[in-house]
C-alpha cells in the first residue's frame, strides 16, 4: 500500500475503524485536490465507500478552510432534507493526522464538467430536467430556517452582498499586475454595483459556489448531493442564484468559451430563463433584480481570475506563459459581460 500524501494511514485507519465503523484495511485514493481542501476516497476491506476531508496541505490561513465549520453545516442541513452527504464524524485531534479532518457518506453519481461528458451521460430527456432539478434543490436550501437549523451563528445576518464587493475589490486591487490595467473597467463595474445593492429580502444559508459541476446527479438527472461548502455563510440566497446563472452557460454566451466547453451547452439543457423561471416557482422571494446578481458573479469572476493571473505573474520564470496569456483580455470580457447583465 502506497503512502497517500495527506494522510497517516495507520492512525486514520484506526479512528475510522472506531468512530464511523470502517472495517480495516483502508485504501485511500485522493479524488479532489488543488488550492482548496483535500478529499479523498476511502474504500473498507467489506467494499463500502466514504468520503474524507481535510485542510490542504500546503500552508494556509486555517480559518478559509475550517472543517468542524463544514461539517456543522452539513450536519445542520442533513436533516432538513437539503441533499448533502451524511456526515459520518469528525476527527480534531491533531494527533491523528496533523490537520482535523472529516468523513461522510461517499456519494456515487455523475458530477458533470464538460459537454462531452454531458453527452455520454445524459439522454436528451433527461438533460432537459437537470436545470428544474437544480434550481428547485436550489431554492429548498434558501428555504431552510438558519435559526431552527441551528446555524443563526454561521455568519453576520445583514449586509452579504456589501462585504462580498468590498472584499473582491480589496483582492483585486492588491493582486494589480504592472502595465494590465483593464482601463479601469473593474473598478468602475464595482462602483456601480455597489451604488445599487438591492435589498436583502432574506437571511439565507448561501452556498457561495452553487453550479452544475459542485453536484453530484443521479441517473435520473436529480441531486443527489451538493458538495464543496467551503465558502458557505449567511447571507442574501440571491447571490446563489446569480452564480448559478453564470455558469449555466449558453452556447451563444461571450463567455461561453472562457468558462470552457460548459455541460450545460450541450443539445437538451434548459435555458438559463428556464432554470430561472424553475426556482421562481418553487421560492416565494422575488426574483426580479436577478440581473444585479448574475452581474455580481461575472464581476467576482474577474477578480478572482485576476487573482489566478497575479498568481502566475509572480511565479513566472521560463516556465510557459502561454496558458495565461489570455488572462487579461478574459477579466476585461468579465467585466465587460457584468456591465452589459447589470444593465440589461
Amino acid at each position: 500500500m502506497g503512502h497517500v500524501t495527506g494522510i497517516n494511514e495507520s492512525a486514520v485507519s484506526a479512528w475510522m475503524v472506531e468512530h464511523v465503523g470502517a472495517r480495516a484495511p483502508l485504501q485511500f485514493t485522493l479524488v479532489a485536490g488543488g488550492r482548496s481542501n483535500l478529499t479523498f476516497l476511502v474504500e473498507d476491506a467489506s467494499g463500502a465507500r466514504f468520503a474524507l476531508r481535510r485542510p490542504p496541505t500546503s500552508h494556509v490561513l486555517p480559518t478559509a478552510h475550517d472543517m468542524v465549520r463544514e461539517h456543522t453545516i452539513i450536519s445542520a442541513l442533513f436533516p432538513q432534507g437539503v441533499p448533502v452527504a451524511r456526515p459520518l464524524g469528525l476527527c480534531v485531534d491533531v494527533e491523528v493526522n496533523e490537520r482535523p479532518f472529516y468523513v461522510m457518506e461517499f456519494v456515487e453519481g455523475a458530477i458533470l464538467r464538460d459537454r462531452a461528458q454531458a453527452e455520454a451521460t445524459f439522454d436528451l430527456a433527461t438533460r432537459a430536467t437537470i436545470g428544474e432539478e437544480l434550481a428547485t434543490t436550489l431554492a429548498g436550501l434558501h428555504d431552510v430556517d438558519v435559526v431552527k437549523a441551528g446555524l443563526g451563528e454561521l455568519g453576520r445576518h445583514e449586509g452579504y452582498i456589501e462585504r462580498q464587493l468590498k472584499r473582491w475589490r480589496t483582492q483585486y486591487e492588491q493582486m494589480s499586475v504592472e502595465g494590465v490595467n483593464h482601463h479601469g473597467i473593474v473598478e468602475a463595474v464595482g462602483d456601480q454595483l455597489m451604488a445599487r445593492v438591492p435589498t436583502q429580502q432574506r437571511v439565507s444559508v448561501v452556498h457561495g459556489d452553487y453550479r452544475l459541476d459542485n453536484v453530484v446527479l443521479d441517473e435520473r438527472g436529480a441531486v443527489r448531493a451538493i458538495l464543496d461548502w467551503e465558502i458557505c455563510t449567511l447571507g442574501d440566497p440571491m447571490a446563489d442564484l446569480g452564480v448559478l446563472l453564470c455558469y449555466w452557460s449558453e452556447r451563444s454566451d461571450a463567455t461561453a468559451a472562457l468558462l470552457g466547453a460548459a455541460p450545460t451547452t450541450a443539445d437538451g439543457f434548459a435555458t438559463r430563463q428556464q432554470v430561472l423561471s424553475s426556482y421562481a416557482a418553487h421560492s416565494d422571494l422575488d426574483v426580479s433584480e436577478v440581473n444585479y446578481y448574475q452581474a455580481f458573479g461575472y464581476w467576482k469572476l474577474a477578480c478572482i481570475l485576476q487573482g489566478v493571473y497575479a498568481r502566475y505573474r509572480a511565479g513566472a520564470t521560463a516556465g510557459d506563459q502561454g496558458s495565461v496569456d489570455e488572462f487579461p483580455a478574459h477579466i476585461a470580457m468579465l467585466a465587460q459581460t457584468a456591465r452589459e447583465t447589470l444593465e440589461g
